[in-house]
C-alpha cells in the first residue's frame, strides 16, 4: 500500500498551472501507476480541509535527448489536475506563489 507521499511526488509549476488556480484546479506530478482514486485520497490526506471533485490525468511520454554521442530517452511521468469543489478549503502552498 502506497502512502500519499508516495503517490504526490511534487507540485508542477508553470504559468498554465498558475492560471488554474483561480478556479481551483491544482496541478501535481504523480506516481505512473497511480489511480485517480488513489490521487483524490491522497490531495485529501496531505491538505486536511480539501474536498476533490474531479481528477484529470495525462501520462507524459519520455523525451528523446542527446548529449554528444550518447542519446535516450528521459523517464515517462503523470500529471494530475486535481479540481477541488466549491466548498473546499484551498491549498496555502500555490497561494504563496502567487
Amino acid at each position: 500500500m502506497k502512502t500519499a507521499m508516495d503517490i504526490i511526488l511534487k507540485p508542477v509549476i508553470t504559468e498554465n498551472s498558475m492560471a488554474g488556480i483561480a478556479e481551483k484546479k491544482y496541478t501535481f506530478k504523480v506516481a505512473t501507476d497511480a489511480t485517480k482514486i488513489d490521487i483524490a485520497r491522497a490531495v485529501e490526506t496531505l491538505f486536511p480541509g480539501t474536498k476533490v471533485a474531479k481528477v484529470n490525468t495525462i501520462s507524459v511520454r519520455g523525451r528523446y535527448r542527446r548529449q554528444g554521442m550518447h542519446e535516450g530517452y528521459t523517464a515517462a511521468s503523470k500529471k494530475a489536475i486535481v479540481t477541488l469543489s466549491k466548498d473546499s478549503k484551498e491549498i496555502e502552498f500555490f497561494n504563496s506563489m502567487i
